[in-house]
């Protein structure tokens, strides 16, 4: 069975409320204590310096009949030691024998509470030693202290107080939980089909403005990936149609026309248009993996090391000028680096015109990587663009047969999991790709 409520806002009312009547049902104790005994400790002084009065003006033989009231004692009687009232005051001349309290020739002055009638009285009785009189002093019970008044009055304020701790922290809770309540409400609005809503942001700094705002900045960067992945949806269906329909093409006109076709010929373009989809499918497939972020095993690789291997393996007829720095170590998946270095001499040999340059160094506490070929270039207002998936720049750098349109992005994704850039810089002549990598850490 649950027990623990589920709103916040009941749930910090109960506890504010149950804390805040233990806190004052303890103060409430303690100044019950104090004010009872600070009460008894005032009246029993009086009624003690009002006795020793007497007393003086006994031995002074100087007493009034009747007794007034000293320090303020209005309940004063005189006895002899057979119980006989020889003086008064004028409200104790009223009363009926104040105590039957005789007290010792060893504790002289006793300090007593005497209950009769249902009234109670602070009392003193103090013994003359030098005569055989006994004097008793004292007030009426005072009404706070009487039948438990001041421990109702006490019981009261903590229960109001408490009440009022309750209503105070249900109010303000409610105040600050209102504005995560219009968060709420507007982000169960916002579905997968119109994510342009935003959840209203409050005004000033806090946690709750805090909140309002990441929420916003998270629905903005879900908002762009659809927008991408919808726009990556569209250019891969674009780009797929158009092998699938040569394809389809080619298969259609061997079957209607078997005897003018060149069977062989049809073939072999078939095969280039599957080879076509191959790759465009493996490269929206490594597109998709590098999305996931996903663990990864790495490993120290040095740039230098790993150009001048993979160089040894390109064509011969790819001309490259290599100028290769030692010391470029970097920490990363080394399939993937690879994939970077062919995809940028891929696309430097497909719109160069021969001559590609290949640098790696190092830059304060990253590894560069640069690859220039001596093309035409790319316009500053195109450079980002030519990261984009399926792009077509302008026709002198248009993808030739056997590109998928995505060599360039997937590099750029590569250099961002590794926590790298990729970007195209200025060069006098063509186009320069220049790959960023942190350096690795060294113990």
């Amino acid at each position: 069975m649950r027990l623990r409520p589920r709103s916040i806002r009941v749930r910090d009312t109960l506890i504010a409320s149950i804390v805040s009547a233990v806190l004052l049902t303890l103060v409430a104790v303690g100044v019950d204590v104090a004010v009872r005994q600070s009460i008894l400790n005032s009246i029993w002084n009086d009624s003690q310096r009002a006795a020793t009065r007497v007393v003086a003006e006994i031995r002074s033989n100087a007493l009034p009949d009747p007794i007034p009231a000293f320090h303020g004692v209005t309940l004063i009687q005189v006895f002899d030691l057979h119980g006989r009232l020889v003086d008064a005051s004028v409200a104790g001349s009223r009363e009926r024998r104040l105590s039957t309290l005789v007290p010792s020739l060893d504790e002289p002055v006793k300090n007593l509470f005497s209950c009769d009638d249902g009234r109670c009285r602070l009392l003193t009785a103090r013994r003359m030693l030098s005569a055989p009189a006994v004097i008793y002093a004292g007030e009426n019970e005072p009404w706070l202290i009487h039948e438990h008044h001041l421990e109702l009055l006490l019981g009261s304020a903590v229960l109001l107080l408490a009440a009022f701790t309750a209503l105070s922290t249900w109010y303000m809770v409610g105040r600050t939980l209102q504005p995560i309540d219009a968060v709420r409400a507007q982000l169960a609005e916002i579905s997968g089909t119109d994510l342009s809503r935003r959840v209203p942001e409050p005004c000033g700094i806090g946690e709750i403005a805090d909140l309002a705002r990441t929420a916003n900045e998270t629905i903005e960067r879900l908002e762009r990936s659809v927008e991408r992945q919808r726009r990556f949806a569209s250019d891969a269906s674009h780009e797929l149609r158009t092998p699938i329909a040569g394809l389809r093409t080619e298969l259609e006109s061997a079957l209607m026309y078997p005897d003018d076709t060149d069977l062989v010929g049809a073939l072999t373009a078939a095969l280039r248009d599957t080879d076509r989809l191959e790759a465009i499918v493996t490269d929206l497939l490594l597109l998709a993996r590098l999305g996931t972020g996903g663990p990864v095993v790495t490993e120290e690789i040095d740039l230098a090391e790993m150009v001048s291997t993979e160089l040894e393996l390109r064509s011969s007829s790819l001309v490259v000028g290599a100028d290769l720095h030692a010391g470029a170590v970097v920490n990363g998946v080394r399939m993937q680096l690879v994939r970077v270095l062919d995809n940028l001499l891929d696309n430097a040999k497909r719109h160069g015109e021969g001559a590609i340059d290949v640098v790696v160094g190092t830059h304060e506490d990253q590894a560069c990587l640069m690859v220039t070929d001596r093309g035409q270039g790319i316009p500053a207002a195109d450079r980002e663009r030519a990261f984009e998936r399926f792009t077509r720049l302008d026709t002198a750098r248009a993808r030739e047969a056997g590109g998928t349109g995505l060599g360039l992005a997937i590099a750029r994704d590569i250099a961002i999991a590794h926590g790298g850039t990729l970007r195209i810089e200025d060069c006098p002549h063509g186009a320069r790709f220049v790959l960023r990598l942190p350096l690795a850490k060294r113990e």
